[in-house]
C-alpha cells in the first residue's frame, strides 16, 4: 500500500507538472518600463520541457522550460517607446498591457531613501501636499518593492509596476520620484523606479553573502550580528515596559517619553536586504542606481569600516547585474545632532573618498540638513542633485553636478593651501567669511583655524599651528560649512589625512 501511495504521488505531481502554468516574476508586468538600448530580458516558469513563446513589439522569441521550468529569453534592444503589449504563450497565455521603453533606474537605502512624498508623523515634507497633487506622470512608473528579509537569494518578489498618480506618489520615495520627476522631464523618456529600502538598516545588510564573505576585512560584520542577536534577548521585555509607559503617559495626558531605539534584527542581518529585495532583480536590466543611506553605519566600532563596505556593496551590485559599471549615484549623510557618540564625519569621509570608483557621483546635502530631525525635509533638492549627477555622467550634458571636492593640500609656510575639483567659475563663501575649516601640525591635534579663498584656491591658518601638515573642513555631526561653487553647489566636508582617522 506505501508503494502504491507513493505511486500515486508521483502521478500527480508529474500530472501538476504537464497542466503547470507559465508564472513571470512580480517585476514583469503590465504597466513596467524596460531598459532601453539594452537586450530585453524576459523570464519566468513553466512546466518541465513546456515550449514557450515571447512576443514584442513585432519580434518573437520561442524557448522550452528547463528540468526545473526555468526558462529565459532575450529579445533585440528597442529605443525608448511605447506603450506596446508582451504576450508569453505556453499552456496559458499572458498578456502584459501599457509596456514602455526607456531607463530604469533602482533605488535603494535607508529611511531617507524610504520617506515618502507624503511625510512620516514628526518627519513632513517640503510642500507634500502640493507636490502630491501635481505627481501625474504616465511615463513615470512605479515599483516598490516589499520588506523582507531572507537568509538565501530569493528569485522573486511579490512587487508590481503601476503608473505614477498622485495616489500612488503619495506613498513612494520622495528622494527617487524628484530624481525621476528632473530625468523624464529633461531626457523626454519614459522612467521606471524601482523602490527598495527600509529604514534604520546598515549598509552591510545590503551586500550580497559572498562579496562579505570574499573580504577578510568585513568579517567583524558578523561578530557585530553575534552580539546583536545576545542583546535582542532582551528587546521584547524592553519594548513592553515602552509600551506601558506610552500608555501611562496618555492615561496622565502626558506626552510619552522617548524610548532608546531597538532595531529589527532581520533587518540588520548581513545579505538579509539584499538575498530578499536586491537579488530577484538581478536579472532585469536596469540603467543605474541611486542610494541614500548612511546614518545607520555611525556607531564609533564601525564607522571606519565604511570606508571599505560602501566601496565593496558598489562593485558587488555591479557585478550582480552584468552590465558593467553602471552609473552609481549617491546621497552624502546630511546634518544632524545624532547621539554624540555616533561618527557621521567618518561616513560623510568614506562617501567622499568612494568616488575613486569610476562611473560613481555624490549629491552633498550639508546645506540642507535639519540639526533636530534626521530626516531632512528638503527631498527635492535630493533628487535634483542626483538628477543633475545623472544628467552630467549618463546622459552626457556638459554641466557641473557636482560642489567642490577636496583635490589636495600642500603646506606654505605657516598656511595650508587647498586645491579642490569642481570650482565650476571660482569658489563662493556663503556669508562674511568662510567657516568650518581646522589645522594639524604633527601632534594631530586639529583647531579652529582662518581660510580665505585665493582664486580656486582656499588659504587656511591658524596662529597656534606654525607648522600644519593637515587640514579639514565641516568635520562635525552639524558643522559650520559655507563653500559653495559659483554654480550654487555645496563642498563636501573632508580631511587631508592619508588614512580617515578612528574617532
Amino acid at each position: 500500500m506505501l508503494r502504491i501511495s507513493l505511486f500515486a504521488l508521483l502521478c500527480t505531481c508529474f500530472m501538476g507538472y504537464g497542466r503547470a502554468e507559465v508564472k513571470l516574476p512580480g517585476c514583469l508586468s503590465s504597466h513596467m518600463v524596460l531598459q532601453r538600448e539594452q537586450p530585453i530580458h524576459i523570464w519566468g516558469w513553466s512546466a518541465p520541457e513546456e515550449n514557450v513563446s515571447v512576443a514584442f513589439h513585432g519580434i518573437s522569441r520561442d524557448t522550452v522550460g528547463d528540468d526545473l521550468g526555468q526558462w529565459s529569453v532575450y529579445l533585440p534592444p528597442e529605443p525608448a517607446g511605447g506603450p506596446y503589449a508582451l504576450t508569453i504563450s505556453a499552456t496559458n497565455r499572458i498578456v502584459l498591457e501599457d509596456v514602455l521603453v526607456g531607463d530604469v533606474w533602482f533605488a535603494s537605502g535607508q529611511s531617507n531613501m524610504e520617506m515618502p512624498l507624503s511625510g512620516w508623523p514628526g518627519a513632513p515634507l517640503k510642500d507634500s501636499a502640493e507636490e502630491i497633487a501635481n505627481a501625474d506622470h504616465p511615463r513615470i512608473r512605479l515599483l516598490q518593492v516589499p520588506k523582507k528579509s531572507s537568509d538565501f537569494p530569493l528569485r522573486d518578489s511579490e512587487a508590481s509596476w503601476v503608473v505614477c498618480t498622485p495616489k500612488t506618489a503619495a506613498g513612494f520615495s520622495a528622494a527617487a520620484y524628484f530624481f525621476g520627476r528632473d530625468i523624464e522631464a529633461r531626457e523626454q523618456v519614459p522612467v521606471g523606479l524601482i523602490h527598495a529600502s527600509w529604514g534604520g538598516t546598515p549598509a552591510e545588510a545590503w551586500l550580497s553573502l559572498e562579496a562579505i564573505a570574499s573580504d577578510a576585512g568585513l568579517m567583524s560584520l558578523f561578530a557585530a550580528r553575534a552580539q546583536m542577536m545576545q542583546d535582542q534577548a532582551d528587546v521584547p521585555a524592553m519594548r513592553a515596559r515602552d509600551r506601558r509607559e506610552d500608555q501611562a503617559a496618555r492615561a496622565a495626558g502626558k506626552t510619552p517619553p522617548p524610548h532608546t531605539w531597538h532595531p529589527d534584527p532581520a533587518s540588520w542581518a548581513p545579505a538579509g536586504l539584499f538575498n530578499a529585495m536586491v537579488a530577484p532583480f538581478r536579472p532585469f536590466p536596469i540603467r543605474g542606481v541611486i542610494w541614500y543611506q548612511g546614518e545607520s553605519n555611525s556607531r564609533p566600532a564601525f564607522a571606519p569600516l565604511y570606508v571599505r563596505l560602501f566601496p565593496a556593496l558598489i562593485k558587488d551590485w555591479r557585478r550582480q547585474w552584468r552590465e558593467g559599471d553602471f552609473p552609481f549615484l549617491f546621497v552624502q549623510i546630511s546634518s544632524y545632532n545624532a547621539d554624540p557618540a555616533e561618527n557621521w564625519p567618518t561616513i560623510r569621509e568614506a562617501q567622499r573618498r568612494t568616488l575613486g570608483l569610476a562611473n560613481t557621483a555624490m549629491a552633498v546635502t550639508i546645506d540642507i540638513g535639519t540639526p533636530d530631525n534626521v530626516h531632512p525635509p528638503d527631498k527635492q533638492t535630493v533628487g535634483a542633485r542626483l538628477a543633475l549627477a545623472a544628467r552630467a555622467l549618463t546622459y552626457g550634458e556638459d554641466i557641473e553636478y557636482s560642489g567642490p571636492l577636496f583635490r589636495q593640500a600642500r603646506p606654505e609656510g605657516e598656511s595650508m593651501r587647498v586645491w579642490f575639483t569642481h570650482t565650476a567659475d571660482g569658489l563662493v563663501a556663503e556669508g562674511d567669511k568662510l567657516e568650518g575649516f581646522q589645522v594639524a601640525g604633527s601632534s594631530g591635534q586639529f583647531v579652529d583655524a582662518q581660510a580665505h579663498i585665493d582664486g580656486r584656491t582656499i588659504i587656511v591658518s591658524s596662529p597656534g599651528v606654525t607648522e600644519p601638515q593637515s587640514v579639514r573642513y565641516g568635520w562635525a555631526n552639524v558643522p559650520k560649512a559655507n563653500l559653495f561653487n559659483s554654480a550654487g553647489l555645496p563642498a563636501s566636508p573632508f580631511t587631508s589625512e592619508k588614512y580617515i582617522p578612528r574617532p
